[in-house]
C-alpha cells in the first residue's frame, strides 16, 4: 500500500518520467492532462521533469486521469530506454563533473538525438573514470595510507562501531561465543539475505562477487592452497554489513578495506569473547599469538591483527604491527607504543624497506617455521621485543609480527628469549647503506634487475576498485544470474 511517506522517498525524476510514459501511451498531450487535474500545463510540465515533487493528492488525481494506479507510477519497472537516458543526462548535469566543468544544467527537448544522450553519458562516464584515475596517485596512495594510520593510533586501533556490529550479527544468528564455524558463516549469509554459488570460473581480479539483484554471493570453488573459507564469505559480507557503496577516492576505497577486515576478524573472533581470553593470559603472563591462532582457528595475520584492536583499549599494552615482504619491503603497518619505523618524505611506513636488523627481516633467516620467532632489538628509541611468523601468499612470502616495548615484555610467552638485536635504521649506515668495503668493491661492477612484488603496485590502482577487471565481473554476474 502507498503512502504519503512512500511518495516522498521515491526519486521525483523517475516519477515525472513515468507520468509522461504513461501519457504519451495513452495518447493524452500536456494540455489534456492538466485539465484533467485542475493544474495550469506548466505545473505539471514541472511534475514530469522532476523540477517538482507531486504531492499523495497530486498523484491520485493524476493517477485517475491516466486510467491507472499510484502503485503502477512508483513501480519498479525499468521506463523506456529514451526516458532512461533522460534521467541519467539530469542526474550527471546535477553532479560534481558536470559542474566543475562548468556547465549548466538545460532543458532537455524532444528535439535531442538519442544519440547525443549517449554521446553525453558516455564523455560524462570517462571523465569520471579519469578522475578515478588521478585520485590513485602514488603520492595520493601515501597520503591516504597515512591518515588512516593516524586515525587507527588515535583511536588504539580499535573501533568500538564495527565491534557493536560484529555483536550485533552473531546475535541475530545466535552464535554461542567461541570461535566461528563455517556453518555459522552460512547463517550470517542467510540472515543478509544471500545464497552462496561456487562457481570455478571466478574472475581472477575478485575474492568474490555479489549478485545484488538477485541476493546470490558467488566464490571460487577450487580450494585455495592457502586461506579460510570463512573469511572470503565474511569479507564479502562485511561490506553488504557496513553499506559500502562504490568508493569515490583511493582514501575512501582504503578505508572500506580496512573495515572490511576489521569486521571480519571480529566475527571470527567476537570480543565479548576474546577479551576475558587476553585478560587471563596476561594475568598468568602468558599471551601468545599463537595460543589466539589456535583457538580460534585463523590465520596467524588475522590473530595478530586482532591482538592489535584489543591489546590498548582492554590491556593497557601498546603494541606494533608489521607485514613485510621478503624483499623486505613494509606492505602494513601499525604502531602506538612509540616504536621509529622507516619513512618517506610524508610520514608513509608502506613501502619503505624494512631494518635487515628488525625481527621482521631476520625471522626469514631462520630454518625453523615451525616455532615462533622471538627478538629482543635495541634502538635509538628503546628496547623492543617482537614475535614473528613467515607465512606464504600469492606474491610470496611474508612475515607477519607484533611487538611491545622492553617493559610490556613480562606479559608474553616468549620473554627469555636469547635472540637479540640492533637497529638503528634511523642512522643510514645501520642497513641502508653497504659496508664501505664492498661498496668500494662492487658499486660500479653490479646491476640489479629489480623485482618489485605486486602487492606494492596494488597500493597505486586506477578505477573505483582498484586491480579489478569490472568487465570480467559483469561478463561472470550475466553468465551467472539467474533466468
Amino acid at each position: 500500500m502507498v503512502t504519503a511517506d512512500t511518495a516522498e522517498e521515491v526519486d521525483a525524476l523517475t516519477i515525472g518520467r513515468r507520468i509522461r510514459q504513461l501519457r504519451t501511451a495513452r495518447g493524452m498531450t500536456l494540455e489534456q492532462l492538466a485539465t484533467e487535474i485542475d493544474r495550469a500545463p506548466s505545473q505539471v510540465s514541472m511534475i514530469e521533469t522532476g523540477k517538482r515533487e507531486p504531492k499523495l493528492t497530486q498523484l491520485q488525481a493524476i493517477a485517475r486521469a491516466l486510467d491507472t494506479t499510484i502503485d503502477q507510477i512508483l513501480a519498479e519497472a525499468p521506463l523506456d530506454e529514451r526516458s532512461g537516458m533522460e534521467i541519467a543526462v539530469e542526474r550527471a548535469m546535477k553532479g560534481q563533473t558536470f559542474q566543475a566543468l562548468g556547465i549548466a544544467p538545460f532543458r532537455i527537448a524532444k528535439t535531442v538525438p538519442d544519440e547525443a544522450l549517449k554521446a553525453l553519458l558516455a564523455l560524462h562516464g570517462e571523465i569520471e573514470r579519469l578522475r578515478d584515475e588521478r585520485a590513485a596517485t602514488p603520492e595520493e596512495a601515501r597520503r591516504a595510507n597515512l591518515e588512516l594510520r593516524h586515525l587507527m593510533r588515535s583511536q588504539d586501533n580499535h573501533f568500538a562501531d564495527l565491534e557493536r556490529k560484529a555483536a550485533e550479527i552473531l546475535a541475530a544468528v545466535r552464535h554461542p561465543g567461541g570461535p566461528l564455524t563455517q556453518r555459522t558463516a552460512s547463517d550470517i549469509a542467510a540472515h543478509l539475505g544471500f545464497t552462496l554459488h561456487y562457481a570455478p570460473d571466478l574472475p581472477q581480479s575478485t575474492r568474490s562477487v555479489a549478485d545484488l539483484a538477485h541476493g546470490r554471493l558467488y566464490l571460487s570453488s577450487r580450494v585455495p592452497g592457502k586461506g579460510d573459507a570463512r573469511t572470503a564469505v565474511l569479507q564479502a559480507l562485511s561490506s553488504r554489513i557496513l553499506g559500502h557503496s562504490e568508493p569515490r577516492s583511493y582514501a575512501e576505497f582504503l578505508r572500506q578495506r580496512v573495515e572490511t577486515n576489521y569486521l571480519t576478524g571480529a566475527l571470527l573472533m567476537p570480543e565479548e569473547h576474546l577479551v576475558p581470553v587476553l585478560k587471563d593470559a596476561k594475568q598468568r603472563r602468558a599471551i601468545s599469538i599463537e595460543d589466539l591462532r589456535d583457538a580460534y582457528s585463523v590465520s596467524y595475520e588475522t590473530a595478530a591483527h586482532r591482538f592489535t584492536n584489543l591489546a590498548t583499549r582492554h590491556l593497557d599494552i601498546p603494541v606494533h604491527f608489521l607485514k613485510v615482504h621478503e624483499s623486505g619491503t613494509i606492505t602494513k603497518a601499525y604502531e602506538n607504543d612509540d616504536v621509529n619505523f622507516p619513512t618517506d618524505r610524508l610520514g608513509s611506513i608502506e613501502g619503505q624497506m624494512c631494518c635487515r636488523k628488525w625481527t621482521s627481516r631476520v625471522v626469514f633467516d631462520e630454518e625453523d617455521r615451525f616455532n615462533p620467532y622471538y627478538q629482543y632489538t635495541d634502538t635509538g628509541n628503546g628496547t623492543y621485543w617482537c614475535t614473528a611468523r613467515v607465512e606464504p601468499s600469492s606474491e610470496g612470502l611474508h612475515s607477519v609480527s607484533v611487538g611491545v616495548r622492553f617493559d610490556d615484555t613480562k606479559w608474553f610467552i616468549g620473554r627469555d628469549t636469547p635472540n637479540r638485536g640492533v637497529s638503528k635504521h634511523s642512522v643510514e649506515v645501520c642497513c641502508r647503506r653497504a659496508p664501505a668495503d664492498l661498496e668500494a668493491r662492487w658499486r660500479e661492477q653490479s646491476w640489479p634487475n629489480v623485482r618489485t612484488p605486486r602487492t606494492l603496485l596494488a597500493t597505486l590502482p586506477t578505477g573505483a576498485f582498484p586491480g579489478v577487471d569490472t568487465t570480467d565481473v559483469y561478463e561472470f554476474l550475466e553468465a551467472h544470474a539467474p533466468d
